[in-house]
């Protein structure tokens, strides 16, 4: 600053900004990629909180709901979960057994390998 001028220079701004572009270029990447990690972390929650009202139905009613609409119904779920991979609360592939009830779920857009960890 010269002659008691307040205010920066266009030298000084211009070092600030390759300073934050630098350091922009260091974090910018590790975001984008915990985005992703932040979405499946999600996802497994929301896969478990359905499993948590199957699990509940099945201890009232001793028999598995015939589809996801029915845990709402009944109020085990405010509503069915949103898959934030995929985007969608219709994309969950549910599990049944002889009877046709409803003993679990998995998501498609989750890798089969983590859906046993229960």
């Amino acid at each position: 600053m010269r002659n008691g001028e307040k205010g920066f220079t266009l030298i000084e701004l211009l070092v600030v900004m390759a300073i934050i572009a630098t350091l922009m270029t260091l974090v910018a990447p590790r975001f984008f990629g915990q985005t992703e990690r932040a979405k499946v972390v999600v996802l497994e929650h929301n896969r478990n909180a359905i499993r948590t009202a199957i699990a509940a139905w099945r201890h009232d009613y001793l028999s598995g709901p015939e589809r996801l609409d029915e845990l709402v119904d009944k109020g085990y779920l405010f509503e069915i979960p949103l898959d934030p991979v995929s985007n969608s609360r219709d994309s969950w592939e549910v599990k049944r057994d002889e009877d046709q009830q409803i003993i679990d779920v998995t998501a498609p857009s989750l890798h089969e390998d983590d859906d046993d960890d229960r």
